[in-house]
C-alpha cells in the first residue's frame, strides 16, 4: 500500500490535568519503593494508563475488598472518596496514601460547610461518578445529584437552591441551568467549582480542533470528561474519530497528504497519545 504521507500534530494542551498527573507520580514513586501498591478504584480512567501501572505492581481494588485489608497502605485517586471511606481505614489500621485532587477536596469542604448550614444541596454530576459518591458522602447522602435540567425539575425544589457541580462538567451547561432555574423564580447560590483546566480546554480544543483536515480523539470509555470534549471536537470539526488504543485506527479514515490532529480527556496519558502519532505518520 502507498503511503498516505499525513502531517500530524498533538495537542500540546491535552493530556493528564495536574490531579491525574500527581496521582500517578505518587503511584510511582511508592511502586519502585515497594513493588506494590493498592489503589482504590481505577486510578484514572483510561484503561491503557491503569495496564501500564499493574504491570508495575499497581492492584486495584473496590470497596469490598477494602473492608477485608488490614495493616497496608492504600492510594486515594484524585476523584476523591466520602468520609466513610476514611472512618474504615481507621478501623482497619490501613494507611491512605492521599492523592485527592486539590480541587476536589475544596469542593467537598464547600459542600460539608453548606450541608452543616442545613442547606438543600443539588449537584449537577454523573450518578455513581467516583467524584460524586465523595461528594455525596460529605452530606451524608442528603444532596440530590441531577445529571440534566429535566432531571432536575422533576424533584419537588425549594424556593433556595444550592447548586454545585462535578469538578469537570461543563461551565456553559451549569450556568444554562443556573439562568433556567432563576428565569422560573428560584432563589439559586450556585458555586461554580468546575476545574478551569478541565473547562479552558473546551475553548482550546476548538482552536485546535479547527486546524485540521481530520481529529482523532483518545480516551478511554469510561472519562466522562472524555466524552465531553469528543462532544466539543465533533461539534468544530466533523471528522473526529474516537479511540481508545492505536489497534482502532482505520486507515480508510484518511486521504493522502491530509493534515491530523490528535487529542484527548484530561485523563489520556501522553505516551497513548505519541503511539497513536507513530502509527499515523506510518500509514
Amino acid at each position: 500500500m502507498p503511503h498516505l504521507h499525513l502531517s500530524v500534530r498533538i495537542d500540546p494542551n491535552s493530556g493528564f490535568c495536574f490531579g491525574v498527573i500527581y496521582a500517578i507520580q505518587m503511584a510511582e514513586d511508592l511502586l519502585d519503593e515497594q513493588g506494590y501498591l493498592y489503589c482504590l478504584g481505577d486510578i484514572v480512567h483510561n484503561d491503557e494508563e491503569v495496564q501500564r501501572l499493574e504491570a508495575r505492581g499497581l492492584r486495584i481494588i473496590c470497596h469490598e475488598r477494602l473492608a477485608e485489608l488490614r495493616n497496608e497502605a492504600v492510594l486515594i485517586r484524585a476523584h476523591g472518596e466520602p468520609p466513610a471511606t476514611y472512618q474504615m481505614a481507621m478501623e482497619n489500621n490501613l494507611t491512605l496514601i492521599d492523592a485527592s485532587c486539590p480541587v476536589v477536596l475544596k469542593l467537598q469542604n464547600r459542600i460539608k460547610a453548606s450541608f452543616d448550614r442545613k442547606e438543600k444541596i443539588f449537584i449537577y454530576g454523573k450518578h455513581g461518578h467516583a467524584e460524586v459518591l465523595g461528594l455525596l458522602g460529605q452530606t451524608g447522602g442528603d444532596a440530590v445529584v441531577f445529571e440534566n435540567l429535566d432531571e432536575l425539575l422533576r424533584h419537588e425544589l425549594p424556593e433556595n437552591i444550592t447548586l454545585y457541580s462535578q469538578t469537570t462538567k461543563s461551565t456553559n451547561s451549569f450556568y444554562n441551568i443556573k439562568n433556567e432555574l432563576e428565569t422560573r423564580g428560584y432563589q439559586v447560590n450556585a458555586n461554580d467549582t468546575i476545574c478551569r483546566q478541565v473547562s479552558n480546554r473546551d475553548k482550546d480544543l476548538r482552536r485546535f480542533a479547527a486546524q485540521f483536515d481530520q481529529i482523532v480523539f483518545v480516551s478511554g470509555t469510561k472519562s466522562s470528561n472524555g466524552k465531553v470534549l469528543y462532544q466539543v471536537c465533533k461539534e468544530t470539526n466533523p471528522q473526529t474519530h474516537f479511540i481508545s488504543n492505536v489497534n482502532e485506527i482505520d486507515a480508510a479514515w484518511f486521504q493522502p497528504g491530509q493534515s491530523v490532529g490528535i487529542c484527548g480527556a484530561t485523563s489520556t496519558p501522553m505516551w497513548l497519545m505519541e503511539q497513536v502519532r507513530d502509527r499515523l505518520t506510518s500509514l
